[in-house]
């Protein structure tokens, strides 16, 4: 596995080792050991989540405010431009942002740390998403926060349309107003 320094220290782009032939291809989706060796990132994985979206709908950007989530993510069919946002008031890189386009071709990944919030819209006609949580879903600390706040600045690939949001994501505060990580 190759690992890619962000431009959020600790946000890494993941690219697996895939063997291809004209069969189709294998690649080691997880391997703790392997993960461990690469990032230095040792906390367990507890949850899995499979998401399915249309073209346009934009799920974010979400966070657990107790008991954050690392997540560890990737597109299996279709494409998405994913993004995280680094949530944290101590942080030198409080509410900056790294996107990067995670599809079912190149099988890339994307490691999110506790501390930030994630969203992504889908670019494909549909995209099927998958995310492995380093702690449960707690819906009493759920989160969002505003997808187009313009403090945080998010380039999101659009071309002028409006995504679909969630009432919950719709109606997220911005980052002034959001409940954050200290």
């Amino acid at each position: 596995m190759k690992v890619i320094e962000t431009t959020l220290p600790g946000v890494l782009l993941i690219e697996p080792k895939v063997f291809g032939d004209a069969r189709g291809f294998f690649f080691e989706s997880w391997n703790e050991r392997t993960f461990r060796e690469a990032t230095g990132i040792a906390l367990p994985f507890v949850q899995d989540n499979h998401s399915r979206s249309v073209r346009g709908v934009l799920r974010g950007l979400h966070y657990q405010l107790v008991k954050p989530q690392g997540k560890l993510v990737r597109c299996t069919s279709g494409e998405v431009f994913d993004v995280a946002v680094d949530l944290r008031r101590s942080s030198p890189h409080f509410g900056k942002w790294f996107g990067a386009r995670l599809d079912a071709v190149s099988h890339r990944q994307l490691w999110i740390p506790p501390g930030f919030g994630h969203g992504f819209v889908v670019l494909s006609e549909s995209a099927d998403f998958l995310y492995k949580t380093t702690e449960y879903w707690y819906p009493e600390h759920d989160r969002s926060l505003a997808w187009n706040d313009a403090e945080v600045g998010i380039d999101w690939p659009l071309d002028g349309a409006v995504p679909t949001l969630a009432a919950k994501d719709a109606a997220a505060p911005r980052l002034r107003d959001a409940d954050l990580y200290d």
